[in-house]
């Protein structure tokens, strides 16, 4: 879970987080090692030997659920072929507004931005997509560590589209949301910068 939200770290760095000695983290890593789960990479930081940077490997990643991944990639192939894309922009846009209703009615009573970004991770979490948000001066980041859609979304763009445009209406018209990491892109997650926006004062003619 560690490696997963926060990314490639050194045994230290884990046995911190994890409060325990780095060398019991080490441990538990050379097991999860064994099983195909990490892998390590030797990177030079400053003076001194090289550091083991830990990491999820495939598999490792496979451990956190993409639901009913290989059923989805095979209708998402079945309605592009039989029906064709417009069929499938259309499918893509149905689910848009279902997501964009019942997530309208779950923001009811997050009033400023703050309390609204913060309903949205909970939803987000609620969907399974490990979310975060944090202060960046003016402005936030909203991070999903994990995409329980990544087969879905690979093989159809729209849903990541759709999903961005979802955020951008629940979050305001005030409100800039951009898409600055991509998992499909090969980023190890996805993450949004939002900023508030100033309204432009009507000039008098």
């Amino acid at each position: 879970m560690r490696l997963k939200s926060r990314g490639p770290q050194t045994a230290g760095d884990l046995g911190a987080a994890l409060k325990i000695t780095g060398e019991a983290a080490r441990q538990q890593l050379a097991r999860l090692a064994e099983e195909g789960l990490v892998t390590a990479v030797a990177e030079t930081r400053g003076v001194g030997r090289p550091s083991l940077i830990w990491r999820l490997t495939a598999k490792g990643n496979a451990r956190f659920p993409d639901t009913h991944a290989e059923l989805t990639v095979q209708l998402i192939d079945a309605v592009r072929t039989e029906l064709g894309e417009k069929a499938l922009g259309q499918l893509v846009a149905a689910r848009g507004r279902t997501m964009e209703a019942t997530y309208t009615e779950a923001m009811k009573g997050a009033q400023g931005l703050k309390a609204r970004i913060q309903r949205l991770v909970e939803l987000r979490n609620r969907d399974g997509y490990m979310a975060e948000w944090s202060a960046r001066g003016k402005a936030y980041l909203l991070v999903e560590n994990h995409c329980p859609i990544c087969a879905a979304a690979t093989a159809c763009s729209g849903f990541c589209r759709s999903e961005l445009e979802l955020f951008s209406k629940l979050l305001g018209p005030d409100v800039s949301v951009t898409r600055v990491e991509h998992l499909i892109e090969g980023a190890r997650r996805c993450a949004y910068a939002i900023t508030p926006q100033r309204r432009r004062r009507a000039v008098a003619s």
